[in-house]
């Protein structure tokens, strides 16, 4: 049983979400505030974090960054109808996804359920012996699958699911283009759209984290109006 934590200031989010997710097997956790969640997080890690932006004593702008000092779970920012700045932000702060309020709360159980399936993908070796789960190295870089590892030149870089798929999707062929649209596929479930300025905060936030462990790291190529490429250095 996954166990979720739902961070929101609005009680009757947290009351009626709480109880859609548990119908759906899932545990639950619920904060009022980042505080609070930040709190329980430094004791013992959800497998997955649910996080409303705009919250009093730490908002979850704040409450990500703190995260991603320590992890890469998955990570869906809740954002307000009308801010895409603070989708912007959120994704290339390190948040996988986001859904705008007011939401379904069905379209949030099947983001919650994409991700956590691709976390599965990554983490674990029920899918088999397959080029998805074979150890890749392409030059300096090393990515481990299984263990959702990921070095360049030795040394490690923490990456979030996406950033991980997408990271993977680019360097198993090196020097051939992938658009927009191909990235989407490989790091969002079918029934999950994104537009592409996602899968660009995505690959930003990427390179900024590859070159914490190399400052020159260029081996992703923007192709503009077309998409991106990896070249093996």
């Amino acid at each position: 049983m996954s166990k979720i934590a739902l961070v929101d200031d609005d009680r009757n989010i947290l009351t009626s979400v709480s109880m859609t997710l548990e119908a759906e097997g899932f545990e639950v956790e619920t904060y009022n505030d980042g505080q609070a969640a930040l709190d329980a997080f430094n004791k013992k890690l959800p497998d997955m974090a649910v996080l409303d932006i705009k919250m009093p004593r730490m908002d979850g702008m704040d409450l990500l960054q703190r995260l991603r000092q320590k992890t890469a779970m998955p990570v869906i920012f809740l954002t307000s109808k009308d801010d895409e700045i603070d989708e912007v932000l959120g994704l290339r702060m390190g948040a996988d996804d986001y859904v705008k309020k007011p939401f379904s709360q069905r379209l949030l159980v099947e983001r919650i359920r994409a991700l956590l399936r691709r976390q599965d993908a990554v983490e674990t070796n029920e899918v088999g012996d397959t080029e998805e789960t074979k150890v890749m190295e392409r030059g300096e870089l090393r990515m481990d699958p299984l263990r959702h590892a990921v070095s360049w030149k030795g040394k490690d870089v923490s990456l979030t699911v996406t950033e991980f798929l997408l990271l993977q999707a680019l360097a198993q062929r090196p020097g051939f283009v992938k658009s927009r649209d191909q990235l989407m596929d490989v790091a969002y479930d079918d029934q999950v759209y994104v537009d592409d300025r996602t899968i660009d905060s995505h690959i930003k936030r990427l390179r900024k984290k590859m070159r914490t462990a190399d400052d020159e790291f260029s081996a992703i190529e923007t192709l503009y109006g077309i998409g991106y490429r990896y070249n093996e250095e």
